[in-house]
């Protein structure tokens, strides 16, 4: 006699359970995937913010280690300003002439640059002119270097003990306020989460 074989298929509370146990696995899957993307982003953000902090501060300290003893005349052309100099009658919180500026492509013009640093809102600014003795004519080319910055602050060493937050400093002859440099410059910057970070960069006075 032969016997017939019976195809069973799933029951109905097979198919369910197995359906239960997919959406499960889904689910942990989901989960699993979108926080591993989260993270990425938020990895990727802090990359970002570093290395965007590094090339700020690499631009700082280079512009800084690279002063000039440069004083320019001002927008009137009457009076100097210092080679560095954090002067309130300036509009910029600071103001310096830096050697170094590249000229690949060999125009006639010098290699010393005059340089700014001010705050707009939360955002660090560096200014910049084509020309060291600047007039109303000239323009100012503006670049956001740095975000969330809350404050950006200087100390100067007059000599190997005395600090002060002016340059130039007030009991300094004014013949040679133009072109004294510090021995040294702290640089501050508060964020607006309350992170500080400085750097002490050395003057070369030579």
């Amino acid at each position: 006699m032969i016997n017939h074989a019976h195809n069973k298929g799933f029951t109905l509370i097979e198919t369910l359970v197995s359906i239960t146990i997919f959406s499960i696995l889904s689910v942990l899957a989901y989960s699993t995937l979108n926080q591993t993307i989260i993270t990425a982003d938020i990895l990727s953000n802090r990359m970002d913010n570093v290395q965007s902090l590094q090339r700020a501060v690499r631009l700082i300290e280079q512009d800084f280690l690279q002063l000039a003893r440069r004083p320019i005349r001002s927008e009137i052309g009457n009076t100097q300003l210092a080679a560095l100099t954090t002067s309130s009658a300036n509009i910029f919180p600071i103001e310096l002439t830096r050697h170094g500026w590249p000229n690949p492509l060999m125009l006639k013009r010098s290699t010393l640059q005059r340089i700014a640093y001010s705050l707009d809102g939360n955002n660090l600014l560096r200014h910049y002119w084509n020309v060291l003795d600047k007039t109303y004519m000239n323009t100012i080319q503006s670049d956001i270097i740095l975000g969330n910055v809350r404050e950006f602050n200087f100390s100067f060493l007059k000599n190997k003990v005395d600090w002060t937050d002016q340059w130039p400093p007030i009991d300094v002859e004014t013949n040679n306020s133009y072109t004294i440099l510090p021995n040294a410059i702290k640089v501050t910057i508060i964020f607006t989460d309350d992170t500080e970070i400085y750097r002490l960069i050395k003057i070369s006075n030579e």
